[in-house]
């Protein structure tokens, strides 16, 4: 324990348990990673975790929810669903929201956006709207 609170402090707090078992590797210390784990946690260290944590929702603790969970359709067209989604790049988050069928189920219609916006689901369901309007499209 005390070899691996100096490789983390060295580190300036910042090694996980997986660069914390690599150094004491390197420096000869025959330990397992799982064991690094474990005394990392009775010891109440951890790493720096890199990224940004994205946020998709905000709830609305006041809000009655009035979802019918029956996903069933017995026709096209009776019930559509809609998700959304996003996508870590290298220039950010992409969001992407789809809008699917029930019935067969396929997407009628998708969008992605760089935000999160009510564009979003709207542009895809307008999409699925146009599809089924010209089904050859």
């Amino acid at each position: 324990m005390p070899e691996i609170l100096r490789v983390w402090e060295e580190s300036h707090s910042n090694y996980g348990a997986r660069k914390v078992w690599k150094q004491l590797r390197r420096e000869s210390f025959d330990v397992a990673r799982c064991t690094v784990e474990r005394l990392m946690q009775v010891l109440d260290i951890q790493g720096v975790r890199l990224g940004a944590k994205c946020k998709t929702t905000t709830p609305d603790d006041k809000a009655h929810c009035l979802v019918i969970r029956e996903f069933r359709a017995q026709r096209p067209n009776q019930l559509w669903v809609a998700d959304i989604t996003y996508i870590a790049t290298w220039s950010g988050f992409v969001y992407v929201a789809f809008v699917i069928d029930v019935f067969s189920p396929r997407i009628v219609g998708w969008r992605a956006m760089k935000n999160m916006r009510t564009d979003l689901i709207l542009d895809a369901f307008e999409q699925g709207c146009g599809r089924e309007a010209n089904p050859k499209a």
